[in-house]
C-alpha cells in the first residue's frame, strides 16, 4: 500500500508526515511519499521540520528537496492524504476520477479540522505540528492495520 501526503510546498507538513509514517510504520508493504501542491524547485525541508525531526527522532531530512504533485504520484497511490479541505478540493477539481482515494489526512482517520500549517513560524509552532502529525501517523498506521487484517 501506497500513502501520499499532500501540502501546499512539501516544505514543512507533508514531508514530516512521510517521514514519521515510514518511522513508525512496520507494516509490510506499506510507505509513504509526500507532495505539494505549490512547490519551488529549489526547495528543501524547511529548518523547522529538521529540526523538530531531528531532535525526537534523530530523522535527518535536511536534504530532502520538495516535490511537486503530479498526475504519476496521485495514479500510483493508493490513499492520497491531504492536509487542508482546500487542498482535497483542488486535487478533486483537478482529477475527479481520483475521489475514492483522495481524503484529509484528519478525515481520514477520523478528526475534524485541518492540520495546523507552521511554515513561517517560531520553533514552537512546528513542534505543535509534530505532534498532531505523529498522532496522526500512529491512528493512520492502527487503522492500515485493521482494515488490512480482516
Amino acid at each position: 500500500m501506497k500513502i501520499l501526503f499532500i501540502c501546499t510546498g512539501n516544505t514543512c507538513r507533508s514531508n514530516m508526515a512521510e517521514a514519521l509514517f515510514n518511522y513508525h510504520c512496520n507494516l509490510q508493504n506499506v510507505t509513504a511519499k509526500s507532495a505539494g501542491l505549490f512547490t519551488n524547485p529549489s526547495s528543501k525541508t524547511s529548518l523547522n521540520t529538521y529540526l523538530v525531526l531531528k531532535q525526537k527522532y534523530n530523522i535527518d531530512i535536511s536534504n530532502r528537496s520538495s516535490i511537486q504533485l503530479n498526475l504519476e504520484l496521485i495514479e500510483d497511490a493508493d490513499i492520497v492524504l491531504t492536509m487542508t479541505t482546500y487542498m482535497k478540493t483542488y486535487i478533486l477539481n483537478e482529477v475527479p476520477q481520483f475521489k475514492n482515494k483522495v481524503f484529509t489526512f484528519n478525515e481520514y482517520i477520523g478528526r475534524s479540522g485541518d492540520v495546523i500549517d507552521p511554515f513561517g513560524g517560531e520553533i514552537d509552532i512546528y513542534f505543535k505540528t509534530f505532534e498532531e502529525v505523529e498522532s496522526n501517523v500512529l491512528l493512520l498506521i492502527d487503522k492500515i492495520e485493521k482494515d488490512t487484517s480482516n
